[in-house]
């Protein structure tokens, strides 16, 4: 019964999504992490040693709160019986994993582009990037929609997966609190640059591994869905160390290689601009029609790794 916890935590994802409530558990680590840098951040400049031992004590504290958190209600499951674990242990899944959410984001700027709103899809792309968008032409909305929908099936999707494999519900739970830590203190600002470096080199560590099965999923996808699941590869070997992240381009690259587009080049920041290395050869122009593709993709590299990480657990638990 196990086995079935990933696949039901999919189901619920696909009927439901990702509710946007202020109740959700990821929004409730959010204001926990909030409130720690509060109480935290020194009021005064401090020396970059002593910022980077608060941010440590930030991380040590948001993990201890989310692992004993959810370690209560597996203990409650364990305590109710197998069903009431089951259904717990399905519900703590369910809610660190965004396939749904993904998707959602990604069709809603697909139909405005189609509609060729490109106000309301400027506005529409900044809810899940964080560059400027107030500019982008349809192909660097169609970029910034792409990346995001590659990464995020790592960290998204792939990784809470893998924790939950490995160690449960409370893997999970730890999983997406690392990752809401990197997404709220993992800027290299003068605010964060030392106090949210820990959070950030976390967050590294725990997409080392998941990172580069999102290739072998995507590679894998794309040679189900006939597309050029061999340039996928080549690409990847090719640029995925040039992405600024040392996890991010073994998502993006293989994307870009299957739908044989680039992706990459110049974003905006406050005004600011910044080059990011190219992934992939611009054999094609992007179109809106490419970020369904890129849902596709995502959707069908989710099912290979839930039936795999199904049987695994099958076998080994």
């Amino acid at each position: 019964m196990y086995a079935v916890i990933p696949i039901t935590a999919c189901i619920i994802d696909t009927v439901y999504g990702d509710p946007r409530s202020n109740f959700h558990p990821v929004v409730l680590i959010g204001n926990l992490i909030s409130y720690i840098e509060n109480k935290l951040y020194p009021k005064k400049p401090a020396l970059p040693k002593d910022l980077m031992l608060r941010g440590l004590l930030t991380v040590c504290l948001v993990l201890l709160t989310a692992g004993l958190i959810t370690s209560f209600f597996v203990y409650l499951g364990h305590k109710g019986g197998i069903l009431l674990y089951f259904s717990l242990s399905a519900l703590i899944l369910y809610v660190t994993i965004t396939p749904r959410a993904l998707a959602r984001d990604g069709m809603e700027i697909y139909h405005l582009l189609r509609d060729g709103d490109l106000v309301k899809v400027r506005a529409r792309l900044s809810w899940i990037v964080g560059r400027d968008t107030d500019n982008l032409s349809e192909a660097d909305i169609v970029r910034g929609t792409v990346e995001t929908i590659a990464e995020n099936t790592t960290d998204g999707i792939i990784s809470p997966l893998f924790y939950f494999m490995l160690f449960g519900p409370v893997g999970a739970a730890l999983y997406r609190a690392g990752n809401t830590m990197d997404s709220m203190l993992g800027y290299k600002d003068d605010r964060y640059l030392y106090f949210g470096r820990i959070a950030a080199r976390l967050d590294d560590i725990l997409n080392y591994i998941p990172a580069r099965i999102t290739f072998l999923l995507f590679a894998a996808s794309a040679y189900i869905l006939r597309l050029d699941w061999k340039n996928a590869v080549a690409i990847t070997r090719r640029d995925a160390r040039k992405h600024p992240s040392p996890n991010g381009g073994y998502a993006e690259a293989p994307m870009a290689g299957a739908l044989n587009v680039r992706l990459g080049g110049y974003n905006y920041y406050h005004g600011v601009a910044e080059f990011r290395e190219y992934m992939g050869d611009p054999k094609v122009e992007l179109k809106a029609f490419h970020i369904k593709k890129s849902i596709i993709m995502m959707y069908l590299a989710t099912a290979i790794f839930v039936i795999f990480e199904s049987i695994v657990i099958f076998f080994t638990w």
